[in-house]
Formats: C-alpha cells, structure tokens, sequence
C-alpha cells in the first residue's frame, strides 16, 4: 500500500463514519427535491406516528421529564417543523433577488454532526436529522450517555426511511459506545456541528446556551391567563425545557393575588416558609451549582429530597425569592418544576431586574412577557439580552416555534454572541446549506458621482 493510500484510510472509528458518511452524501446530492422531501417527511412522520413508545423509551432511559408531555412534545414538534420545511426549496435554484439582480443557489454543508441531549433524545436528534436531510447533508449523532439506546433506535428507523426513498446506505449514522473524546473527534472531523445540551465551542458549529427565562406580568393583562400560561410552560416536561419560565416578576401591588392565582390552578405548590424556601435552596443549588439530581423530576419528588411533603397533585413548586440576579442563587437556572417570584415596583424595574437573572445565566436565550402595551413590549425587546422575546405565549412551548408565532420551528435556540453561539436566532434547514450567489449586472442601475455619494 503506498503512502498516499494510507493517507486516506481511516484509522479510528470515527474516521471511519465520517468516510461513509461522506460517501452517502455525494451519492444523496443528486437526488430531487421531491426525493430528499420524501426522506424529510417520513423522518417527522415516523416520530409523530410513534409519539407514544418514543416518549416511553425516552422517559425509560433518560429518568427524567413526563411521559404526557413527551408524547405532546414527539407530536407537536414532529407536525410544526415539517409544516415549515414542506414547501421550502433546498435544491439547486432557490430564489432570486430581481432588486440585487441575484440568483441564489443551495449547496450542501457536506457531514452534519449533531450533539444530542439527554433532556431531548427523540425530538432533538429528530429536529437536526430533518434539517440536515433538507439541506443534502449526511448526519452523524453523537448522543449523551443516557440516550443512547433512543438514538441507536431513531438512526436506524430513519435509515429505514432513507432507504425505502431510495436513498443512500450510511446517510444517518450513530457513535456507538461513545465518550467525550469520541464527540471531540466527530466534532472536528464533521463539516459542522449542532451541539444541543453542552458548552461545546468549534469552529463552523451552531450551539445553544444556557436558558433561564425571566418572565414579567405586566400591569395591564389578565393575571389569570398569562399565570395559567406561565403554570403550563414551566411545568411542562417537569421543567427541562431550556426556555421554560424560570423567575416571574409581578406588580408589587398585585403581589399577593399572584400567590393566590398561582394556587388557584390547583397544580402549583407555594411556600413563603423561609426554612422550607431555603431548604429547596440548598436543594436545588448546593454550593451555589445545580443539582443534576433534581433536573427533571417532579415536585413531589424534589419536596422529599428536602425532607417537605409536597402534594402530588402539584406541578410546580413557587418560591419567593431575596431578590434578582446575584442576590438569590434562585435566579439560576434550575431544570425542574421550581420557579421564583419577586414583585416589582414600576416596568423599568422589572426589566431591569430581568436582564441581572440573564447575566447572571442565560444571557442570549430567551425572555417572556405578557403584556398588551406595546410600549412595554418594545422596551422589554430593546432592554433584555435575548434572542426571543416570547409574548403572550408559553415560552417553553412556543420560543422554539409553534403554527402561531414567526419563530422557526426547532429544538436548538441560538444564543447568539452572548451565549457563544454562531447565531441568534433559531437553527433552521438553511443554517445547515451553503449558498452561491450569481451576481448579474443591474440594468439600468445609475452610478452615483462621488458627491452624490458624500452628501
């Protein structure tokens, strides 16, 4: 064998995906739009059609997060992210800007590797599968530890689809019996990288930073709704969304009713207990760091983990905090159904003390408000440092897109700059393509003078 040919043998395992991978992606890039939609639709059709057993095996595997809300979260994401990528064109010419005399012409990245989470094994290997097949790329996931087996199970039921659509062997592949430095490897062998669940940082990656939603009720709003929206986000999954509502901030005034409207609901479990509020404290945050034992349990669970018999009725554990930002560690993140509240003086206020929680984490993620002063919606939008700003909506349902926002349908939120992200905003198919711009001259397209151009 000469020098050259060993050059180009790969010599690890995960050399040896890249290599396959890299086949199956040019053999896929001369199929049609009409063939790589077909791939894309069976992939979301499969997890929609067995929302049920995934979110079994999900709930199995990882021991976190609710079976229900899993089988809603496996349905909803499966049907709003195909119904956004159904009618867009990824192939060839994709458009013109007849303004800039430009045609604009889709390219793909080449290998996808995708970086998967143990709080979305089904939906997240899903989401990145299916924006990587949309553009013409292979995909190679390298999952955590605690969902393997789900996504050695999606890998070969996708794999099922691309081959019952005619396309090529290898196109979707897993690391199996993987590590960190295997993922490093990937990371850097692969032509991007979707990194979801970690602080991974390479060059060409999209990732996602930590999320820790403030979430501000406004003076003029209905209490009871934006509260009840505020119960079903933040409880939803047992609380491992990353834009789930985390800190809420209400109306000194109102203060009080907000307590009680949480406790209305019948799902939520509120203390002003000072010992039992710094047991949860303690709890949640030992030496000021979260506690993964917590991440994604139920109320009732993390009570007797503090010694306080929380009912099992409740979704959602209330805490009022010290204060905002570095003055109470529950301005944290947390990843489980307990929340904080602080009330506030006037929106100035609240704002304020929304953007200390976020620099303390969760800079660049996201922010709820819910509010009908455009005013207020405006100044929140400019003062926050997020990406999204959800408005009367649940966050952790609809910052990632739903069929009645603007937001892209996703799993992966870009944090922008402030989370050490590539982009602001949501990942989408078009993140995962290149694109090649034929420039034409404009007809008819005056040339200004230089002073015409220094006026």
């Amino acid at each position: 064998m000469s020098t050259a040919e060993r050059a180009i043998v790969p010599d690890t395992e995960i050399q040896n995906l890249v290599a396959r991978a890299r086949t199956a992606q040019a053999a896929y890039e001369q199929m049609s739009q009409e063939e790589v939609d077909a791939i894309v639709k069976g992939v979301g059709q499969y997890v929609f059609d067995n929302a049920e057993p995934l979110a079994r095996m999900a709930v199995d595997e990882s021991g976190i997060g609710l079976y229900e809300d899993k089988i809603l979260k496996n349905k909803g994401k499966a049907r709003t992210i195909w119904n956004n990528l159904k009618d867009k064109k990824s192939r060839g010419v994709i458009g013109e800007d007849p303004d800039s005399n430009l045609v604009l012409v889709a390219k793909p990245m080449g290998v996808v590797g995708a970086v998967t989470p143990v709080t979305n094994p089904i939906v997240t290997p899903m989401c990145n599968g299916m924006f990587a097949l949309k553009a013409g790329n292979a995909v190679v996931f390298a999952p955590h530890p605690k969902a393997q087996k789900c996504t050695e199970h999606l890998t070969d039921e996708f794999m099922k689809v691309v081959k019952a659509n005619g396309g090529p062997d290898d196109l979707v592949q897993v690391v199996r019996n993987g590590s960190i430095e295997m993922t490093k490897e990937l990371m850097e062998s692969v032509d991007v990288v979707v990194a979801t669940g970690g602080p991974a940082r390479v060059t060409s990656s999209y990732g996602v930073g930590a999320g820790n939603v403030p979430v501000i009720i406004d003076r003029d709003v209905d209490a009871k709704a934006a509260i009840d929206k505020i119960v079903t986000g933040a409880s939803f999954d047992n609380g491992i969304i990353c834009s789930h509502e985390q800190f809420v901030f209400a109306p000194e005034e109102e203060y009080e009713q907000t307590l009680k409207l949480f406790e209305e609901t019948g799902k939520v479990w509120v203390t002003e207990d000072e010992s039992e509020i710094q047991k949860l404290r303690e709890l949640v945050f030992p030496d000021g760091h979260l506690n993964k034992d917590v991440v994604g349990q139920s109320p009732r669970e993390i009570g007797a983990m503090a010694g306080i018999d929380v009912p099992e009725s409740a979704r959602l554990i209330l805490l009022p905090a010290k204060g905002s930002g570095t003055e109470d560690v529950l301005a944290k993140e947390k990843l489980c159904p307990v929340i904080a509240i602080l009330p506030y003086r006037n929106f100035d206020e609240a704002v304020a003390r929304a953007r200390a929680n976020l620099l303390v984490e969760g800079a660049g993620h996201s922010a709820a408000l819910h509010s009908e002063n455009d005013e207020h919606i405006e100044a929140a939008g400019i003062g926050l440092p997020v990406s999204r700003l959800v408005v009367n909506q649940p966050s952790s349902l609809t910052a990632g897109g739903s069929l009645t926002n603007g937001f892209a349908p996703t799993t992966t939120l870009g944090c922008g700059s402030w989370g050490g992200n590539s982009i602001s905003e949501n990942l989408d198919y078009k993140h995962l393509m290149n694109i090649s711009r034929i420039g034409k001259v404009i007809a008819g397209k005056a040339v200004p003078t230089d002073e015409e151009i220094w006026a």
